[in-house]
This record gives C-alpha cells, structure tokens and sequence, in this order.
C-alpha cells in the first residue's frame, strides 16, 4: 500500500510528507550525541574524545548514504507515481542489490583503512585505540546503517516518510539503553558505544522487516534483483550528486575540526564568528539587492517590499543564531512567492 501525493491540497502533502523526512534526519544526528552524552557520565576525556572522533566520521558517512539513497526514493517515487507496478518493483529491487554490494564494500575498504582515518583526524595518542576501537565496531555494523536507509528510501519513494521516521525513532530509545548498559553497567568504553549504536541500528531494520511483511507492502520477484543498467545509472545519476554534496559539506567540517587542533581555542572562536558574520553580510546584501531592483525598475510592491525590510532589520540588527538567519531568509522567499503567486 502507496501514499498517493499526486491527489489532495499540494501543501497539505509537502508538509505531510517533509516534516517526519526532517524529525528522521534529525533523529539520525542524534546517535552521536547520545554517546557522548552517556560516554562522558561513565568515562574519562579519552573515552570522549574517542567517541566524539568516531561520530563526526560515522556522521560523515551516515550523510552520504542518505544522499546516495535519495537517488533511490525518486526513482521509486516516479514509477509508483506512473501506477507502473514493475518499473517500481525494479527499482526497488536493484535499489537493494547496489547498496547491499556497496555496503559489503564499505565494510571491508574502512576496516583496512581505519588506522589512517584514525590519523587523518589528529586524533590524540591517549584517544587512538578509543578511536580504533569505536569505529572498528561501527565499520563492522555498516550493512545495517545501509539496510535502514534503503528501507527508509523505499518507504518515501512509496509516499511514506512517517514509517522511517517511527523505525529511527525505536532505534534511538534502544541506542540509550544499550548505551547505559554497555558503558555504565559493563564498562565497555567507546567500544561499547559502537556497539549500542550498531545492535540499536539492527533492531530498527528488524521490525521495518517486520512491518513490511505484515503489510505486504512490497512484491518483487528474484528476477528484480538483477542488476539492470537502466535503472542503477538513474539511481545513481540522481543520488551520487546529492550524496558528493552532502559529503563535501561533512568534510569541510572535519578540515575544520583537524586546523582547530593545531591552533588556539581563541583563534577557533574567531574563525566561527567571521563565518557567522559572512552568513549575516550575504543574508542583507541578497535583500539590499533585491530591494535595488525594484526601486531600479520602478516597480513599487508594497508586501514584498515590507517582507524584506523585516528580513533585513531581523538578520541585521539582532542578533540571531546563523541558522535563523538562513530559516528567516528562507521564510521570506516563500513568503515573496505566495504573495505573488496570489496575484498573478
């Protein structure tokens, strides 16, 4: 059973389906943070330190397979949306086949290159084997990372953002508690950590498993699972720039991480202001721009015009956080499009 998005208020969909795609995401980036949190009530600065290393480079990862995976939700969403049953269970079938071969892949390539990421990362010698040991685990526990996101891209492309949602939902409860089990009652350390984090991982591709059967969601044959060309070059033509941007994103930060390892906290501190200031001086010159441009054409459109001054006087003369600024920039374009979309 598909969620029909192509019927009904276009809005009422976007919102619908956006919002639990976005708490999913959200709830992804919370792993690394419950390790950190329960790592340092029971640890000492290494076992930290070592867990904090291994969750920016397992997020890193974590990012890119869902940019990857993107590739598979459209392709599946566009066949589904043609009501074209086998095209769908094609792509679904080949989307499982790519990145179950991948997955092996990845597991074997960073276990052979973990003690250089190790490296790479400046990680302190007191942290090393933390480091070692945590991302060894996490590597190993690849194939379920990589089972959840092709379970998760096959629900959305079928419509349904909520079900991934509620999966990476049980999955983060079962992380905390394994988490205090591992760490706190048998002391386990970073590897501990890891290890939470991976079962956690399993048990939430265990009961998607289970959902899918007991729906009967999916029907697909031996013969779907056939590499096909056609449908592995659209798949990947659509996921693999979206998952080389969200990775190159994820590796400014970690060059980030690494130069602030070298240099001064007060240097560090100063290089992230100049970065928030550049995000307020390109926020107010896109207004300042814009506002130009209609006083250049002699265009004079009273509700576009007051929504960019508050933009303006909201991003320039408060002293809002970098991402409100960006959501208020944002807000105001969508705000602008409405208003004109009305009137035309």
């Amino acid at each position: 059973m598909q969620n029909d998005l192509t019927t009904g208020s276009v809005f009422r969909n976007v919102v619908s389906f956006s919002l639990p795609y976005l708490l999913s995401y959200f709830l992804q980036t919370l792993y690394g943070m419950a390790d950190l949190f329960i790592i340092g009530q029971f640890e000492g600065v290494a076992s930290t330190t070592a867990v904090s290393i291994g969750s920016q480079v397992m997020h890193m990862l974590t990012v890119m397979l869902v940019g990857l995976a993107m590739g598979a939700t459209v392709s599946i969403a566009q066949a589904a949306g043609d009501g074209d049953k086998k095209r769908t269970a094609s792509a679904i079938g080949n989307t499982v086949t790519l990145f179950m071969l991948l997955s092996l892949a990845l597991t074997a390539l960073l276990l052979a290159l973990r003690g250089g990421i190790v490296s790479i990362m400046s990680t302190p010698e007191e942290a090393v084997q933390g480091t070692l040991a945590y991302l060894t685990v996490c590597f190993i526990g690849i194939p379920f990372i990589t089972a959840y996101n092709i379970i998760a891209s096959i629900f959305r492309g079928l419509g349904d953002s909520k079900s991934p949602m509620y999966f990476i939902a049980v999955a983060c409860v079962v992380n905390i508690a394994l988490d205090y089990y591992f760490m706190g009652t048998l002391h386990l350390g970073p590897a501990g950590a890891a290890l939470g984090t991976t079962l956690s991982q399993a048990v939430s591709v265990l009961v998607s498993l289970a959902v899918i059967l007991k729906r009967r969601l999916i029907s697909v044959r031996r013969a779907d699972f056939r590499p096909q060309r056609a449908v592995m070059g659209k798949l990947l033509q659509i996921g693999v720039p979206v998952a080389l941007q969200d990775g190159f994103i994820q590796v400014s930060f970690v060059i980030i991480t690494i130069i602030a390892a070298f240099i001064q906290q007060f240097a560090h501190l100063a290089v992230v202001q100049h970065a928030f200031a550049g995000i307020r001086i390109a926020v107010c010159a896109l207004v300042l721009q814009s506002v130009w441009k209609m006083a250049k054409k002699g265009v004079v459109d009273i509700p576009t015009g007051v929504i960019l001054v508050v933009t303006f006087a909201a991003v320039a003369f408060f002293g809002v956080s970098p991402v409100l600024m960006v959501v208020i920039a944002a807000a105001a374009g969508i705000l602008i499009n409405v208003v004109r979309g009305r009137r035309a």
